[in-house]
């Protein structure tokens, strides 16, 4: 059972807890991924230590590898990777439909190689939501057909149909499930999609399709459709999003989740985030520079190392840095998120956001 109770609102912006089967976090939330049910250079007591209620795993991923049989033989997500916060598993959509990928659709049905072994696979949508199941996971989310970016009217329309017949499908197999809004920029096509997902009658409800190089006032015209389609008592879960000032953006915007790569991945090409905007931790500036990475940060890597150690290690390619940037990395969206929730239970969000822009930017 899916269930988000709302506290507080400020505008469109709100402040809540989302509970899952008995499994609860306070919302605004940012999810970190874990594609093969693990958080990059990051543990399960990481994640913990961090504060982290809810991560995203990916269904194509693990069911190349290790296999679902064998997360499934383990006990299911939880018990596989040691973690007891939310998990919800992505239906992998994004990779077997994806442009040049090795692929075909009959009907209902996608039929894809594996990346990895060249095996070939068949998934329909009611296969996609069962194996997800079978995972252990607590949130399943719909098969939906992504468009790229730009595109056409034909190729929005198609999307749309094809994410609507799609997300019926797996409503029928029952359980958590999130149907996931498509139609890219286009206001006409994006708020279809937005009634399709209501009108299907899912308890959480996700938009898909942005923050995959559409200017970013796009992207928030669509959010506020979405602000206005969607309604007020279910969870909104904007994918794929993990910048710092998209995120204070969407969360007015009405949103609750969120989940990206983002911050892990910057954090392994050395940008880390800061109060006073992105730093490059390897350049030469720091390496005499005795600060923290932020002196306003509470991270394990703040208050235990400064900006010269991590630039050293860096350069000397020792690994360690990778692990103490990404545990910066997620520190600092987990407080944002704490910080965003605060403001919006007070009623002073605007305030907050456009205080942490114009110091961010």
């Amino acid at each position: 059972m899916i269930k988000l109770e709302i506290e507080n609102t400020d505008k469109s912006a709100r402040a809540g807890t989302l509970t899952v089967d008995g499994r609860k976090c306070p919302t605004p939330v940012f999810m970190p991924v874990g594609t093969n049910a693990s958080v990059k250079t990051l543990t399960s007591e990481d994640l913990n230590d961090l504060g982290v209620k809810a991560i995203i795993t990916n269904f194509y991923h693990l069911m190349m590898k290790p296999g679902i049989d064998i997360v499934e033989n383990a006990g299911g997500l939880h018990e596989f990777m040691n973690y007891e916060g939310i998990i919800f598993t992505d239906s992998g959509g994004f990779q077997m439909i994806r442009k040049g990928f090795d692929q075909k659709m009959d009907g209902d049905t996608v039929t894809f190689k594996s990346e990895f072994d060249g095996s070939v696979y068949e998934i329909t949508p009611e296969d996609c939501i069962k194996l997800q199941r079978k995972l252990g996971s607590d949130v399943q989310m719909c098969l939906d057909y992504c468009p790229p970016y730009p595109a056409d009217d034909e190729e929005l329309e198609f999307s749309v149909n094809k994410t609507r017949r799609w997300a019926e499908k797996c409503k029928e197999q029952g359980g958590n499930i999130f149907g996931i809004s498509q139609g890219g920029t286009d206001k006409k096509y994006r708020k279809q999609s937005c009634q399709d997902m209501v009108d299907i009658g899912f308890d959480g409800l996700a938009i898909g399709g942005l923050s995959i190089g559409e200017p970013k006032e796009k992207m928030y015209e669509m959010l506020d459709i979405t602000d206005r389609t969607y309604p007020e008592s279910k969870p909104r879960y904007l994918m794929g999003l993990g910048s710092p000032v998209d995120l204070l953006e969407a969360i007015d915007r009405g949103c609750d989740i969120f989940d990206s790569a983002y911050p892990t991945r910057n954090a392994r090409h050395r940008s880390l985030f800061t109060y006073q905007g992105t730093i490059n931790i390897e350049n030469s500036q720091f390496k005499k520079d005795n600060k923290p990475i932020d002196e306003e940060c509470g991270c394990p890597t703040c208050q235990n190392y400064t900006r010269s150690y991590i630039n050293h290690l860096c350069r000397a390619d020792e690994l360690a840095w990778m692990r103490m940037t990404s545990i910066h990395n997620i520190h600092f969206l987990m407080d944002l998120m704490k910080r965003a929730r605060q403001a919006i239970l007070d009623g002073e969000y605007e305030t907050f956001k456009d205080n942490f822009i114009s110091r961010y930017e």
